[in-house]
């Protein structure tokens, strides 16, 4: 197979090739070196290279396929991490000065996993300092740029993980999501991704933000994701919140289908700005779920204004995990981290418990929302991607940090735990990605992967491509 027809080849498909012996490991992993090689100097997408272990590994993995061994689900698949997992041996920089000479001793728990599955990694991909925010930019790494249009916003935390995943170097990336950072990117990249129930993919070590971080892959395709998710999902003592039974056959189950299901269509959560140019595709896409056999109704699940008890949530932790390194490291970070961490110092104790108090009454109502409806479908982001050196879009209402106001569908399902997707559904004028999100009940995951299965094959999207 041509390296050009490599690059936006399924990783279902470069397993069952791998498998038949008629691609090798090895030529797979260096036309997607290749690739990244010269696409990455464009993009900067990824921010530690690993490109000779790589291949290195792929030579192993073409050694055990010729050997006859027993293969793991995604034996020789390339894929990169985020720079926010640990990586053994690699350095893992969270695209902050503060951490960047770090070189940890353990892999992460998903990262083991990764690796078990047969998954090897080229390398670690850029995200915003610590994750803090959804534009990709950091004051480490600089500008990560959108692969459909250069200085435009690729969305963030997983920022580098959608723009690789978009650019065809390497079929399916581990992203992590605190308050939507597998769904922003995937959105703004016009790829897919999935934020799974929390503890379906184990977090060990757990990061200390308030139990809202789930790991979950970004891909072109779903079948990818569900490859993937399959492969790392599943219990691990280490993680006192992982789900203890294991999960369902997503791959196997994938194209069961949606029909008869009750889906509630919400373009706004009853409280939230979007723009027209996201809007408009959003609702046609709606009406593909009625073409798929679902009952439609468009629906104010009348949740109530999470902002405020967002606010404080999200920067007392901030404020928590890195306001200790402010005094030393201040003037090499991020301005909106920094204004952030001095808003999260004004709460109270009490104040934070009321808020943790508040989230939990909230999750109530969204529990009780999905005893009537299966799916629930929103925007993804209430804007299409925009410049990335700006924190919030210029014809927004500016705030020194709040970049939450036009990412506010996605917060809400961190702080319930309830398993979210993007999917590709439109562009805008300016030929910009626009995304769906779907959403279903706590531990519902192969729903959410059946309906975006689903949609994907009324609404295709995979052969919109960014880059030749």
């Amino acid at each position: 197979m041509a390296d050009s027809r490599l690059h936006y080849t399924p990783a279902s498909e470069l397993v069952a090739r791998i498998c038949d012996k008629s691609l090798s490991p090895v030529e797979l992993m260096k036309a997607t070196i290749a690739r990244a090689e010269a696409l990455n100097p464009r993009l900067n997408a990824i921010c530690t290279e690993t490109f000779e272990s790589a291949l290195a590994q792929a030579r192993t993995a073409e050694t055990m396929l010729m050997r006859g061994d027993p293969l793991p689900p995604l034996h020789g698949i390339p894929t990169t991490i985020k720079d926010l997992a640990l990586t053994k041996g690699v350095r893992t920089m969270a695209g902050s000065h503060v951490f960047a000479d770090r070189v940890p001793a353990i892999d992460h728990a998903h990262v083991e996993r990764m690796r078990a599955a047969g998954m090897i990694s080229i390398g670690k991909t850029t995200t915003s300092e610590f994750g803090w925010s959804g534009v990709s930019n950091s004051p480490l790494t600089g500008i990560t740029h959108n692969p459909w249009q250069q200085g435009m916003n690729a969305g963030a935390s997983s920022a580098g993980a959608a723009v690789c995943a978009a650019a065809g170097i390497g079929p399916v990336h581990q992203g992590s999501d605190g308050a939507g950072s597998i769904r922003m990117p995937a959105a703004f990249c016009g790829v897919f991704g999935i934020k799974p129930s929390h503890g379906r993919v184990a977090y060990y070590p757990m990061p200390q933000n308030g139990l809202i971080s789930h790991v979950g892959p970004i891909s072109r395709t779903v079948a990818d994701s569900a490859l993937m998710l399959h492969a790392i999902a599943g219990p691990d003592d280490r993680d006192m919140t992982s789900i203890d039974t294991p999960p369902e056959d997503y791959v196997a189950r994938l194209d069961e289908g949606i029909a008869g299901l009750k889906v509630a269509f919400s373009p706004d959560l009853g409280y939230l700005k979007v723009d027209e140019e996201v809007a408009a595709p959003v609702r046609e896409s709606a009406k593909a779920f009625e073409q798929t056999g679902c009952i439609v109704e468009e629906v104010n699940p009348d949740w109530g204004d999470p902002t405020e008890m967002e606010r404080c949530l999200f920067s007392v932790t901030i404020t928590m995990m890195y306001g200790g390194f402010v005094k030393q490291w201040g003037d090499k970070m991020d301005p909106g981290l920094r204004a952030i961490i001095e808003y999260g110092r004004q709460f109270s104790a009490e104040a934070y418990s009321r808020a943790a108090g508040e989230r939990l009454l909230y999750y109530d109502k969204v529990r009780a929302f999905f005893e009537q409806y299966d799916l629930l479908i929103t925007p993804a982001l209430s804007v299409a991607a925009f410049p990335a050196e700006r924190l919030i879009p210029e014809h927004w209402e500016q705030h020194e940090w709040d970049w939450l106001r036009w990412a506010g569908f996605s917060y809400p399902f961190n702080l319930t735990w309830l398993p979210a997707a993007t999917c590709p559904c439109g562009f805008t004028q300016g030929k910009l990605p626009v995304g769906l999100q779907i959403v279903a009940g706590r531990n519902q995951d192969l729903r959410v992967l059946q309906a975006s299965r689903a949609f994907e094959q009324a609404r295709p999207w995979a052969q919109h491509q960014p880059i030749e």
